[in-house]
């Protein structure tokens, strides 16, 4: 369906000789994964869908490459019907991926390329078998440590607030406004992403941002660095954070 012709010889070798569950366990390798899980054609230079995903159905509301992205069926928690796109304007009544967790990346695989996903229309082998390691092994269940009716994340904001002068305020700024993620009329920084959508805060968070090709500053994945815990003292500092200049 779509050109592969961006794809590097290098990629092509790797993809032959990579084992299939030699990289179950690397975290590098099932957070490439879960950037692609979030915008798999900016990840390894892909061409971007033009139309919309033949099993997207039709009582959702989006359109286009969005429907092509596996969060928009399954969500940033996973949790797909039954998690923050159980309403909204992301609603499609899909269930998550949760169940497919601790799956072999063989039988993930066999899903992706059925003739419901048909991602080995438009992907190799190369990132199957990463978003498959992903499904298999990089997903993290958060709904457990927020404080009770409210998106706030459990965590100790000092512990996190140190770790965010350590690895992120050189990109993203003391109060992290340094980079919009949003458009000059509506823009987005790190303190309005971990409040409006904490779940897709942790997901970036723990993979990383899918813009190796597009920025050439990739954002580096916190998986396998820093644990659980650490991760959710973070996430609340970066609850703290202005949403706004």
């Amino acid at each position: 369906m779509f050109s592969f012709k961006s794809l590097s010889l290098f990629i092509l070798l790797t993809t032959v000789f990579s084992p299939v569950n030699s990289h179950a366990e690397d975290a590098d390798f099932i957070s490439e994964g879960g950037r692609l899980y979030d915008k798999w054609w900016q990840e390894i230079g892909l061409k971007k869908p033009a139309t919309t995903h033949p099993s997207y159905p039709s009582a959702g509301r989006q359109k286009g490459a969005n429907t092509w992205r596996c969060k928009e069926c399954h969500g940033w928690d996973y949790l797909g019907d039954k998690g923050a796109y159980a309403s909204g304007s992301h609603f499609t009544g899909i269930r998550g991926i949760s169940d497919s967790a601790g799956r072999s990346i063989d039988e993930v695989m066999a899903i992706l390329k059925n003739k419901t996903h048909r991602y080995d229309e438009v992907m190799l082998d190369y990132g199957l078998l990463r978003l498959s390691a992903f499904v298999s092994s990089g997903q993290v269940d958060i709904r457990h440590y927020f404080r009770p009716d409210s998106n706030k994340v459990i965590g100790n904001i000092l512990n996190g607030k140190k770790r965010y002068n350590q690895s992120c305020k050189e990109c993203h700024g003391s109060q992290g406004l340094k980079r919009n993620f949003g458009s000059r009329n509506k823009p987005e920084y790190m303190g309005t992403l971990a409040n409006k959508n904490p779940w897709e805060a942790m997901h970036k968070l723990r993979n990383g941002h899918p813009d190796a090709f597009v920025m050439g500053d990739p954002m580096p994945h916190m998986l396998g660095k820093i644990n659980l815990q650490q991760q959710l003292d973070l996430l609340a500092y970066l609850q703290t954070l202005p949403p706004a200049k």
